[in-house]
């Protein structure tokens, strides 16, 4: 019973551990949101810049994992190539052993360990959370709360263990794992494999040494084979993603089992001819931290001039090319990439954007054919019309899945304001729709509109082109000058809808224009001006976010 006991006070202590990495890892992404958003725009640059990046957000997130999981979806949505993936990787291991250094700093200084700590830090943040306003201080709260969960998950699960110090079973089942490497490797690749999280696996062993279990050989081969098994969720994400996305798990695997082999064979050697009365001592927490961060530095130096080389062979391993998309396809809306919130909604508002030029495609359309009398632009926007319909139900069953994740209210106000998008881009597209069934009406009627009806048209088409765009690039970059211009050109459609009816009347009563085609003219201008209106009504709901 004692035993069972035992167990259950591990796992609770375990499980409080994970618990406060995920809270306070959530806490940090929320509080980060924006600062997030502009990481992501700078994965593009350069792979150094990739490699500082995988590190920050490894270290917000808390999980090289996730991170990585997140690369595969960036990929498989088109958003990053496989050479900018390596260096995200490759920080990525490197961000990870931020919590080693959280476990291990109880070693430090008094005040930190658990028992000081922890209940202090957990009453500080429950205050935060429930008797403050701001959003902000709640989320300091849940970060700080997380921090103390943290300390006594830790505190739990080394007050079970402390009490085996002396046992024979534990020493002799390290001694092994530190005289067998690959037993060492394969215990470590195997935990990790099973708990899905390099840094809760490391929280483990970190907790076994500072409870003086632990000797120093052993721990090196654990902390490799660690390294290896924290691969499998990215492995495992990349079933059914693209052929480039299962490569960046490859590069994922790659990178870290080649950099688990040298240094596996490196220490064998050292402990067998240079320093073999080193292996039998026993390792600290800190210790730990120590190696597995030297460890993840020394092999992205080591591999960073290899990267090509790294996505040549995963190439080679998964060879063949990507099968050709349909031109409406979602590529950015790849579920993997839900493990941030903050990059969700990021990829959310890039397909917001691309859903927008596609629309705005078959508004040129339908434009064209009216002005050219071209049916193949009719029915060309005929079956642009079910991609459009596509385009708004996978678009809103995204932002309903990220709706339901833990985000913050600035976060939520955007993801409803996106869906407010994607109505008024719906919205746009029934009306590129109704233009273009006015050309259909038009060739009935075996008329021709007037040259300075055709006029008239293509001017405000060029005025609503240009507002959809300025607020597609305003929801996308959040520029305010944008709003103004936004607000500027809707006023002047407004004036030139007016003008053009006043002209159009004119022309009927002189008999420029033929009059069956008057209500199709009148219909267009119509369209047209709406349109504008929908332009507007997005660019507000991206002003409201700024100035809130």
């Amino acid at each position: 019973m004692q035993i069972l006991l035992q167990i259950f006070t591990f796992l609770g202590g375990f499980g409080m551990f994970v618990y406060g990495m995920n809270t306070m890892a959530d806490g940090l992404q929320k509080a980060a949101g924006s600062k997030l958003k502009e990481l992501l725009n700078l994965l593009t640059k350069n792979k150094f810049l990739g490699v500082i990046i995988g590190a920050l957000i490894t270290a917000l997130i808390q999980s090289s994992s996730a991170t990585t999981v997140m690369v595969v979806g960036f990929v498989n949505a088109g958003l990053m190539n496989l050479s900018q993936v390596v260096g995200v990787i490759m920080g990525a291991n490197i961000g990870t052993t931020i919590t080693a250094w959280i476990v291990s700093s109880s070693e430090w200084f008094e005040v930190l360990n658990p028992e000081n700590l922890a209940p202090l830090a957990i009453g500080l943040g429950a205050i935060l959370i429930f008797f403050t306003k701001s959003e902000k201080k709640k989320l300091i709260g849940e970060v700080i709360v997380g921090f103390g969960l943290i300390f006594i998950g830790l505190d739990f699960m080394k007050n079970v263990i402390t009490p085996y110090r002396d046992s024979e079973i534990f020493k002799d089942a390290f001694v092994l794992l530190g005289r067998n490497a690959f037993l060492g490797v394969l215990a470590g690749a195997l935990v990790t494999a099973v708990v899905q999280s390099s840094s809760a696996s490391v929280g483990i062993l970190q907790t076994l040494a500072m409870s003086g279990l632990v000797p120093m050989n052993a721990a090196i081969y654990i902390i490799l084979g660690q390294n290896i098994g924290t691969t499998v969720t990215a492995m495992l994400s990349s079933v059914g993603a693209s052929k480039n996305g299962k490569r960046a798990a490859m590069i994922h695997l790659l990178f870290n089992v080649v950099g688990s082999v040298i240094f596996v064979i490196g220490t064998i050697i050292f402990f067998a001819f240079i320093r073999p009365d080193l292996g039998s001592d026993l390792i600290s927490g800190s210790e730990i931290s120590l190696f597995h961060t030297s460890f993840n530095i020394i092999n992205t130096v080591m591999l960073y001039p290899f990267s090509g080389l790294l996505v040549k062979v995963a190439e080679k391993l998964i060879p063949g090319q990507e099968k050709e998309e349909l031109e409406v396809a979602l590529v950015h809306l790849d579920d993997r990439i839900l493990e941030s919130p903050s990059f969700a909604i990021q990829s959310a508002i890039k397909e917001i954007s691309n859903m927008g030029e596609y629309i705005l495609g078959s508004l040129r359309y339908a434009t064209q054919a009216l002005i050219e009398k071209k049916e193949e632009y009719v029915a060309e926007n005929a079956k642009r019309r079910e991609n459009t319909d596509r385009y708004y139900q996978l678009i809103t069953q995204f932002l309903v899945k990220i709706g339901n994740l833990s985000i913050s209210e600035q976060q939520k106000m955007v993801v409803n304001d996106l869906f407010s998008a994607a109505i008024d881009l719906e919205s746009i597209g029934d009306h590129a729709n109704d233009i273009s069934d006015n050309v259909g009406e038009a060739a009935k009627i075996e008329a021709n509109f007037s040259e300075s009806a055709i006029e008239d048209i293509t001017i405000m088409f060029e005025k609503i082109e240009e507002i959809v765009e300025l607020a597609l690039k305003l929801r996308e970059t959040n520029i305010y000058s944008y709003i103004a211009k936004i607000e500027d050109l809707e006023e002047e459609i407004d004036e030139l809808e007016e003008q053009i009816r006043a002209e159009h009347t004119e022309r009927l009563i002189s008999g420029v224009c033929d009059i069956r085609l008057s209500i199709l003219f009148l219909d267009t201008v119509s369209h047209l001006e709406r349109i504008s209106d929908h332009a507007l009504k997005m660019a507000y709901c991206v002003k409201e976010e700024i100035l809130n």
